[in-house]
């Protein structure tokens, strides 16, 4: 019987877009994001179009809790912030496999940041 990680974690993996859900820095409501993942293991991948200057990552860094949903399987866990160049460039690799070099460079500007979720 599929447990509901493991029917999030199958879906995480065949979607492009999911939405997440942070804890505003300033007004403490949740807020909701559309993005671009990439599942690997046990291990998602966020990746700001804008890098470190965009707000749902700003909002990571102070509250590290990440809501995650994907067509309605749904999950709560701990967001741990990536900054290195290596690492950062790592998870870019990752987003080029997926979504195409070509897409990635139309929609993310800025590359020093990403994000990783661990599942299990």
């Amino acid at each position: 019987m599929a447990t509901s990680k493991d029917i999030l974690k199958e879906r995480l993996g065949r979607y492009r877009q999911i939405k997440i859900s942070v804890i505003g820095r300033k007004s403490g409501r949740r807020i909701s994001v559309p993005v671009w993942c990439v599942l690997d293991g046990e291990k998602l991948y966020l990746l700001p179009v804008r890098g470190s200057e965009i707000q749902w990552y700003k909002n990571l860094l102070e509250n590290p809790s990440l809501g995650i949903e994907a067509r309605g399987a749904k999950g709560k866990f701990k967001a741990v912030p990536v900054t290195g160049t290596k690492a950062v460039k790592s998870v870019v690799e990752r987003f080029r496999e997926k979504y195409g070099a070509s897409d990635v460079k139309r929609y993310y500007s800025k590359f020093d940041a990403a994000v990783q979720v661990r599942l299990g």
